[in-house]
């Protein structure tokens, strides 16, 4: 089996993230909703004001090839807050190319972001995930996750851009 690295994003892996998110839009059916930009990437992840942090899995090559590492994965993460609990961090996107599936990289992208949670003083590790994605649910119980929707029966909303407008009186 190839090497793998798990490191944090650069300015320049955007490309390869934007290419890992309409991966996984289109792995949900979602395609059509992926708005975001390279450059947006870019701007958001790593100016003054960071929105949001990144890690990526990368394959290592093999001694004696001539291409370099190839990124494979991703975990797209940002810090929240909560009333009851303090610190959180919410891991937005998890995605690992199908044909690199199976060997846990999914498993040490969510133990990295686990680490950065704690080192900077998280009381919770949060995500989502769509229901009939059991393949992930079942990953994220077997490392600890509990599922809210069964627990305590918690439900997302969201509201897109022109409800906060309307909202807004905009």
């Amino acid at each position: 089996m190839a090497s793998v690295r798990i490191r944090e994003a650069k300015e320049g892996d955007c490309g390869d993230i934007l290419r890992l998110i309409r991966e996984l839009a289109e792995y949900e059916k979602l395609s059509d909703q992926v708005k975001i930009s390279e450059e947006a990437l870019r701007a958001d992840g790593f100016g003054e004001n960071p929105f949001y942090q990144c890690l990526v899995a990368e394959i290592l090559p093999v001694r004696g090839e001539l291409q370099g590492p190839c990124v494979v994965g991703y975990g797209l993460y940002y810090f929240s807050y909560s009333t009851w609990k303090g610190r959180t961090i919410y891991l937005e996107d998890i995605y690992v190319m199908p044909e690199y599936r199976g060997q846990g990289i999914g498993s040490k992208i969510i133990k990295n972001v686990a680490e950065v949670a704690l080192d900077k003083g998280c009381s919770q590790f949060r995500l989502a995930v769509l229901d009939w994605n059991k393949r992930a649910m079942d990953l994220y119980k077997a490392l600890g996750a509990q599922d809210l929707t069964e627990a305590e029966g918690w439900h997302s909303f969201c509201f897109e851009e022109e409800a906060m407008r309307e909202l807004a009186g905009r």
